[in-house]
């Protein structure tokens, strides 16, 4: 029986993970954060000042984009709301167009706390043997604030779910504080998941073959706005994001795969995928 594909490698340059040469990006999803979103800029640059900002201003209705772009960020516009996924794969496509190595998702309530993504950069490497994607977990110590007993519900279920598929403990995965290197900035850019992104995400990665870590951190409470997922709603989106990770395991997507000497997502052939052991992502 004919071997699998290789998992993707791009030639990327042999440095370590606080490199000064690296290019490095903070990407803020952002819809209607007006009088927060400026905040989360001017933290980003004073704990990262080696960090570009990006922020993308999800078809807001406020003034979330003027206030981000004062503060000193670059800001792309959507000219209407596609969800947090639409939002972040703008992100890792304008990462990936301006060559960036690394790339962070710092969301735009003021949930995330700048200071720790030299944590995440730590253990994250753009080569070498550590991780590919870095997640910022609430649940390897104390989260910083008192989390709703209908998210830790969710959030436990999906985590012994992933733990299960992944085979490596995954302890927050909802949690979209986190941190890719070239090979997911490549990745997401041509395929992201859109519905449920923070926990589909992390099978895609899986699917992929690419390594994930968690390093624990302190968030805020959401500092500006309301969660769309209220409580009421949380039973329902833990069940749909079940059956959208049952639907992930089967799904068939670009895989990323060395050929002819560039390196690309190409879809795979439907033999290759039914023979090659595993599912596609």
């Amino acid at each position: 029986m004919p071997a699998g594909p290789r998992p993707f490698r791009p030639s990327i340059p042999e440095m370590a993970p606080d490199h000064p040469q690296l290019r490095k990006l903070a990407i803020v999803p952002a819809y209607n954060e007006q009088g927060m979103v400026g905040r989360v800029v001017r933290e980003i640059r004073r704990h990262a000042p080696d960090f570009d900002v990006l922020v993308v201003d999800d078809g807001s209705t406020d003034d979330s984009a003027a206030e981000a772009e004062a503060s000193g960020a670059i800001v792309l516009r959507h000219p209407f709301n596609t969800g947090i996924g639409g939002a972040m794969q703008s992100g890792f496509k304008y990462a990936l167009r301006h060559s960036y190595d690394v790339a962070a998702q710092v969301d735009g309530d003021g949930q995330h706390k700048p200071a720790h993504l030299h944590d995440l950069l730590a253990k994250l490497q753009t080569s070498g043997d550590e991780a590919d994607m870095v997640c910022g977990s609430r649940f390897r110590g104390d989260p910083g604030y008192k989390v709703p007993i209908g998210r830790r519900i969710g959030n436990l279920t999906f985590s012994v779910v992933l733990t299960v598929i992944c085979r490596q403990r995954i302890t927050d995965p909802t949690s979209g504080f986190r941190m890719t290197n070239r090979r997911g900035i490549e990745l997401f850019a041509r395929d992201y998941p859109h519905d449920y992104p923070e926990v589909e995400a992390i099978l895609m990665l899986h699917a992929h073959r690419l390594r994930i870590h968690e390093v624990p951190v302190r968030m805020n409470a959401r500092g500006f706005g309301h969660s769309s997922i209220d409580y009421p709603r949380s039973a329902y989106y833990m069940v749909k994001v079940l059956l959208a990770l049952y639907v992930g395991l089967f799904r068939r997507r670009a895989t990323p795969v060395e050929a002819t000497g560039q390196h690309g997502l190409v879809e795979q052939p439907a033999k290759d995928a039914a023979t090659s052991g595993r599912p596609v992502g």
